[in-house]
């Protein structure tokens, strides 16, 4: 079940059939979790018998055959509706309304992901140390994203978030001077993380790099308005150095170099943190750019499709994995998470389970009560002893699907 404000948007914005079927693909992702096999090209892998859609349409459950089934699905993903302008950007709108007062900073982490041959370039807002997908958009070449495919995801996205304060978090791909100046400009704080090698030059002082000014294990200092670039008629930025004394996670510790223009390093760091947030939903969705931790979720990267039928994909991906977290969040605020994930542990800093996890796992723990219900019956009246505890169950059960 979809929440009622995307009920809303999509029943104004697709017709009835377009609507059902939107809905039933969307279930099939949370309940399979995959499109490895959702779209289908004829330029894919020639040894692979089952190209991309044959999946997808072996287990869709309308009662028509299956090469229609198969149709039906190729022709719904070129709906010219299908699109963030047209479906995506609206729900969004309703979303922040929802969970998102003016008051708060938005944190809006930009990242690029890549497998096989596809590079796209996405655009999130971290809540909850979660990034949830406002905009992305498919490179037409491999490698970095440049300065005029930066503005031109930026500028829509931050149109979305036009009256709310944005903090654009970037990694070292963004950490450049000319993106740095236009958000300056445009009247955006940032936190961009640069690479060791880049020059910069205080008052009264020649140029250094970066790597000479002494950052080191357990080392942290502040630099303000110095000049990042040799580049004439740039603004000035600050500089944010931070390298953590020891990691207990498998990371590579190493030095932070945060370009910024923000007030001081504590609010620097503290934002650039939550870029990680992003590094979560990716590992969610699609596999990543350059780590296989990334992999999981919807499996993403195993979709060959032309590009409109994969925009479209993706699209559906973001509808499924933020009614996933919208999920999780109502079973934790009802209190019995505890049905669906293990209880937190002492010494864990973090949560084990995300919110998008509760929510997709806690949906497949109802739908198996209706599929086996009948044993289930049968093993509570074999076990009276224990009935107390399966009448709590039954309990959560119906708070979960009150929650779905």
């Amino acid at each position: 079940m979809l929440p009622e404000f995307y009920h809303k948007c999509l029943s104004q914005l697709l017709t009835s059939r377009q609507y059902a079927t939107l809905r039933i693909i969307v279930l099939i992702l949370q309940s399979y979790r995959t499109i490895q096999q959702l779209d289908w090209s004829r330029r894919g892998n020639p040894a692979d018998p089952l190209a991309q859609i044959e999946k997808l349409a072996s287990i869709l459950p309308i009662p028509i055959k299956y090469q229609s089934r198969r149709r039906h699905i190729q022709r719904f993903l070129i709906l010219p509706q299908l699109t963030t302008k047209c479906i995506w950007f609206p729900i969004i709108k309703k979303w922040l309304k929802i969970n998102q007062t003016s008051k708060k900073v938005c944190y809006l982490a930009i990242d690029r992901t890549r497998w096989q041959e596809r590079n796209l370039f996405v655009a999130s807002l971290i809540k909850n140390k979660r990034g949830i997908p406002l905009n992305w958009m498919l490179l037409s070449k491999k490698g970095n994203s440049n300065i005029a495919e930066q503005k031109r995801l930026l500028k829509s996205t931050l149109r979305l978030l036009k009256g709310y304060q944005v903090i654009v978090i970037g990694d070292r791909e963004f950490g450049n001077i000319n993106l740095a100046d236009w958000l300056s400009k445009e009247g955006c704080n940032y936190v961009l993380r640069t690479k060791s090698n880049k020059y910069i030059q205080q008052k009264g002082e020649a140029y250094r790099q970066l790597s000479s000014l002494g950052l080191k294990p357990g080392k942290s200092f502040y630099l303000k308005q110095v000049k990042f670039t040799k580049q004439l008629g740039m603004t000035r930025v600050n500089l944010a150095f931070y390298w953590r004394r020891t990691t207990s996670d498998k990371r590579k510790n190493e030095g932070w170099y945060l370009v910024n223009n923000l007030s001081g390093l504590k609010p620097t760091i503290s934002a650039y943190k939550k870029r990680m947030g992003i590094e979560a939903m990716l590992k969610d969705c699609p596999k990543g750019l350059a780590s296989r931790r990334k992999s999981g979720g919807y499996n993403l990267e195993k979709c060959q499709g032309n590009e409109q039928r994969l925009l479209s994909l993706i699209l559906l991906i973001a509808i499924a994995y933020t009614c996933a977290v919208n999920k999780g969040q109502n079973i934790a605020f009802k209190g019995v998470k505890e049905y669906v994930c293990r209880l937190p542990e002492n010494f864990r800093k973090e949560k084990r389970h995300s919110n998008f996890w509760i929510g997709l796992y806690g949906n497949l723990w109802v739908e198996n009560f209706q599929m086996c219900n009948d044993w289930i019956e049968q093993l509570m009246i074999l076990t009276p002893n224990k009935l107390p505890f399966y009448q709590q169950g039954m309990r959560a059960k119906k708070l979960i699907l009150s929650s779905l």
